[in-house]
């Protein structure tokens, strides 16, 4: 069933001091103001250097027969709806993380080159899927990794619980899908998880994700990511303090017979 999210004035403002959206919170005026920020306010936040622009999606606009992508790559005209969480979250994402978003862009392109307007490479569901629901995230510990392979959930985010706060485990959260079902405080949040192995440094992770991504050897498949049930992670869930919460979570999913996942980044070139 397709989520719709709740208008602006029934939104609880209790959200945006819970994870993921308080970690947006430079964005507060544009994610909790009484009126929804106009494309103009959206452009007035563009970091520098930033090419692209956000242009109100209109009857007019949409004329032009482009596809979505091929408008931001030609045009420079990421088309926003004005008055849509899923819009005003995806140009959020795209004010702080523009390499990563422009490279996405520029590889949906190349696709689209490769295929047709009509079908889709196992690249491009890879790359929509990331985009709507990625997180990456950065692994100290190889026990970790092999608990998360396993999809031992309770060991993971229970028994495991203080490595999501000392630093264990670094997570940025990329898809914007995920911050609009965080609009809804009872939604269970799953994110389909890019990860790559510690590098002993503060470093952002999505840092190194830009760098993979421009090596040609990330998001060539959908079964490279991998799920992580955010929901219980410290903090993303009123009812996760609990170990009850780790056992019955319908967000908990075994393992898929035979379901494999890749090496973590780096990889050998």
């Amino acid at each position: 069933m397709r989520y719709h999210a709740p208008s602006r004035e029934a939104v609880d403002p209790a959200v945006f001091d819970r994870m993921p959206l308080t970690a947006w919170r430079e964005y507060a005026a544009l994610l909790g103001g009484a009126a929804w920020p106009s494309i103009e306010e959206l452009n007035h936040h563009l970091p520098a250097g930033m090419m692209q622009r956000f242009v109100a999606q209109t009857p007019a606009l949409l004329a032009d027969g482009l596809h979505y992508e091929q408008r931001i790559a030609e045009r420079g005209e990421i088309a926003t709806r004005e008055g849509n969480w899923h819009d005003l979250l995806n140009a959020l994402v795209w004010l702080r993380y523009p390499a990563l978003k422009q490279l996405l862009n520029q590889r949906q392109m190349a696709e689209i080159a490769r295929m047709g307007p009509k079908l889709r490479s196992r690249a491009q569901y890879a790359m929509t899927h990331f985009d709507e629901g990625g997180v990456i995230v950065e692994v100290r510990d190889p026990e970790l990794l092999a608990l998360w392979d396993a999809h031992d959930w309770h060991g993971l985010l229970w028994c495991h619980r203080q490595a999501w706060l000392d630093g264990s485990i670094r997570l940025e959260l990329f898809g914007h899908a995920l911050l609009e079902h965080a609009l809804s405080p009872d939604k269970l949040l799953v994110g389909k998880a890019l990860v790559f192995a510690s590098a002993g440094h503060v470093r952002p992770v999505s840092a190194r994700c830009v760098e993979a991504m421009l090596s040609g050897r990330l998001l060539q498949d959908p079964q490279e990511l991998r799920p992580l049930p955010l929901s219980g992670i410290p903090g993303w869930h009123a009812d996760n303090a609990e170990e009850a919460f780790h056992r019955s979570t319908v967000c908990y999913q075994p393992r898929r017979a035979g379901r494999e996942y890749p090496p973590v980044f780096p990889q050998p070139g």
